[in-house]
């Protein structure tokens, strides 16, 4: 069976296509703002991710978000009770930054260069 990788919209198209060619399902989800797909929230112990990937910008609300939606903290919830890592798109020059904005993002959590993406989330695919 092949495993299926969550994205968030926006994420590169080339690393999307490289992950089908080497094997894997690609599919839309959503952060509750923008409808790309089926809303994260809705992952569970049956419907759920191999592998979770985005830019830092899908994930994190600014204070004055609606009321209800999702929030980083719920994101990383999903991530650590159904055990599915976590891949943010960020510039290895800013992942301390996108740390400090990402309080206590668990281990399944990783900020990785866009030069990286690729080679990481096989890495983690393979890895199980």
């Amino acid at each position: 069976m092949r495993k299926n990788i969550g994205y968030f919209e926006g994420t590169d198209s080339i690393l999307l296509t490289r992950l089908v060619c080497a094997g894997y399902d690609t599919l839309p989800i959503s952060n509750g703002y923008d409808n790309h797909g089926a809303n994260v929230r809705l992952i569970d112990g049956e419907n759920r991710y191999d592998l979770l990937i985005g830019y830092i910008h899908k994930v994190f609300a600014p204070d004055t978000r609606d009321k209800g939606s999702l929030t980083y903290q719920d994101l990383f919830h999903l991530c650590k009770t159904y055990d599915i890592p976590l891949l943010l798109e960020v510039p290895a020059e800013l992942h301390e930054t996108a740390r400090s904005l990402l309080r206590g993002a668990p281990e399944s959590v990783q900020f990785v260069d866009p030069g990286d993406m690729f080679a990481v989330a096989l890495e983690l695919l393979s890895g199980d």
